[in-house]
């Protein structure tokens, strides 16, 4: 299963832990409040490929999002995911296009950036998402595949929500 999302193996999610980023474990107490940064409508362009995500605002514990990706021969691929508050903790649930649902569980939790996890998933089984800035998020996927590991970055830049529901032929952007 290739999951887009909506961010290793062991020894990478241990580097993303020990970093001087401000995360907190996931055991101590985290809030979805502590992910309200994640709320909005995001894209990133390379060619004609164009891929967004966009994701509602908190409400009853709760976080829910799509993202697409689109080229100039139609879509590509859909994706749904819920975050949510469960017994105490926060799991991300993707629902990838063509997909069974899979969860993950958030390992880290900081103000800026959050790591999700679930070991037995065949790939990713790691999704991250990291705050850059008031513009931009960059997402990740990563983990063993083939027996290798991998790992696929998504820098999004933050992008007016308006624009991004509109019906635009070039994927909403009126510039």
């Amino acid at each position: 299963m290739h999951i887009r999302l909506a961010g290793a193996a062991l020894a990478i999610l241990a580097g993303e832990m020990a970093s001087p980023t401000g995360l907190a474990e996931a055991r101590d107490n985290p809030s979805i409040a502590q992910l309200k940064w994640m709320a909005g409508c995001f894209e990133m362009r390379s060619g004609d490929r164009l891929v967004e995500e966009h994701r509602m605002g908190i409400r009853s514990g709760s976080m829910l999002g799509m993202a697409r990706t689109t080229t100039s021969t139609g879509l590509g691929e859909y994706e749904l995911t819920l975050i949510q508050e469960r017994a105490g903790k926060i799991a991300f649930e993707a629902r990838p296009s063509g997909q069974p649902v899979a969860v993950f569980t958030a390992t880290s939790v900081g103000p800026d950036s959050v790591v999700f996890a679930a070991p037995e998933h065949d790939f990713p089984q790691v999704v991250g998402y990291r705050r850059v800035g008031s513009d931009s998020v960059t997402a990740w996927i990563s983990g063993r595949s083939a027996g290798k590991a991998q790992r696929i970055e998504f820098p999004y830049a933050r992008v007016s929500c308006a624009e991004a529901m509109t019906d635009a032929p070039d994927g909403g952007r009126s510039d």
